[in-house]
């Protein structure tokens, strides 16, 4: 299995040439799920004693796998929080793959790290973070969430041992992997409403945090605010939240796993203000900064903290030199993958001019179809977008109306646009973050909802 011969050779010609096609033309963008009893008997031959071979598992992969998977990188998928990884991205993780890098510890993994390292102090100089500040790129959302929150209490434990039954504070907006992290580490969630705009105050978390105090049933060590929460892309009042934390000394985690890629340009570090007093926060390329999947930035202001809590220790890791920078001790993993190298290569080969100004487009389109929402006699604007995704209505349609639209329109391939509910009321959500979606295609798919 680990010989060079020359049946490996047409293979590898034949996964980079799939790997060039599907770079250069487009994907179909009627691919999508199919049932899964159809797809275990395609797949019945693949794992066998003798196996299929690499021509056939390859054929099987441009006739089988892909075709039942969305397109998550096509320019009208505007539906969830898609992705539009770059060429140079999604080709370096081909490289990456093949390198066999181990980026979990320095000694394994120096040149990776130090390059990792050079995107995450981009990152935290955006965010306006100290010089001491650092992290790791984890898997997503949910490990940097959960990560974070697990050295916000140490850090409480340190300070003030046990009180009462541990809680963070959150939104009833906040993203389903924070909720799923108090459940995970055992603690409760103590909830702040958000007010018309779906945005955690600096009030309604004082009251928030008062009521649980009076009650005397709850020591909250952290709050979790977000910073484009995926339902309407609202930001918390980071700013007020920020006082709040520092006169109680909590700690103050941002999750941004979608928004906080707006850092990258002038205009969406504008939208943020206040993201400069976090003790920490995540953002995923993946989603808004045109990397390929899995990736995540997780950054706190001392990463000491992160150290004293994340460290593994054991007979066979003695020989790991803490003094050195290791990806390992910041996050709850041991064993990780470089997943932050493709987007260093594509800074590296495009410069974060490029990226500014693709946002600053992306953060210009949904404005632009904000706009033509509002100026339309069929829909209604729900929210003022403060990032790039856009709520709105179409006037006298029940969710049933939604849901065969949307049902059709992918089956089509002309878009995916899912609905969403706002309020409790069926409404239809665009999230953009592809620089290629145009707006003269997204403004048509509001004439066509109107005539249908």
């Amino acid at each position: 299995m680990h010989t060079w011969d020359e049946g490996t050779e047409l293979f590898a010609h034949s996964v980079i040439g799939y790997a060039i096609e599907r770079l250069r033309l487009p994907k179909d963008p009627r691919w999508g799920s199919q049932p899964a009893a159809e797809l275990e008997q395609r797949y019945a031959h693949a794992i066998t004693p003798s196996g299929a071979g690499a021509l056939e598992a390859m054929r099987l992969v441009r006739e089988v796998m892909m075709p039942a998977c969305r397109p998550m990188d096509d320019a009208m998928n505007l539906a969830y929080v898609p992705t539009a990884p770059t060429i140079a991205a999604t080709m370096f993780d081909l490289v990456v793959s093949a390198s066999s890098i181990f980026g979990g510890n320095w000694e394994a993994g120096a040149g990776a790290i130090a390059a990792e390292n050079q995107v995450l102090r981009w990152l935290a100089d955006l965010a306006g973070l100290p010089e001491e500040s650092g992290g790791v790129f984890v898997s997503g959302g949910s490990a940097a969430n959960l990560s974070a929150l697990v050295a916000a209490r140490q850090r409480h434990l340190d300070r003030f041992g046990r009180r009462g039954r541990l809680a963070f504070a959150a939104t009833t907006e906040v993203h389903a992997s924070v909720r799923a992290t108090a459940r995970v580490m055992d603690v409760d969630v103590v909830t702040v409403a958000v007010d018309d705009r779906d945005r955690m105050t600096g009030a309604a978390l004082s009251a928030a945090l008062d009521a649980a105090a009076a009650g005397g049933e709850v020591d909250v060590f952290a709050v979790a605010a977000s910073a484009g929460t995926t339902n309407t892309g609202a930001v918390d009042a980071l700013d007020e939240i920020a006082d709040v934390c520092a006169s109680r000394d909590l700690w103050l985690h941002v999750d941004g796993a979608y928004g906080l890629a707006a850092l990258c340009s002038p205009d969406g570090r504008r939208r943020l203000a206040g993201i400069e007093h976090a003790d920490s926060f995540g953002v995923d390329p993946h989603k808004w900064l045109f990397a390929p999947y899995d990736c995540a930035a997780l950054i706190y202001r001392d990463p000491s903290i992160a150290a004293r809590t994340h460290s593994q220790h054991g007979d066979y890791l003695d020989a790991v030199n803490r003094a050195d920078w290791n990806p390992s001790d910041y996050a709850y993993h041991l064993s990780r993958r470089a997943r932050g190298l493709p987007l260093w290569f594509s800074l590296a080969t495009y410069g974060t001019d490029a990226y500014a100004a693709a946002m600053d487009h992306t953060l210009g389109t949904a404005r632009s179809f904000a706009d033509a929402v509002e100026a339309h006699p069929d829909f209604d604007l729900l929210l003022e977008p403060e990032l790039s995704i856009v709520l709105f209505r179409r006037r006298g349609w029940e969710p049933d109306q939604y849901h065969a639209w949307s049902r059709t329109r992918a089956k089509e391939g002309s878009a995916l646009v899912v609905p969403t509910k706002f309020h409790g009321e069926t409404v239809m959500r665009i999230c953009i973050v592809h620089p290629n979606t145009q707006i003269a295609d997204v403004v048509a798919l509001l004439d066509d909802m109107a005539s249908s």
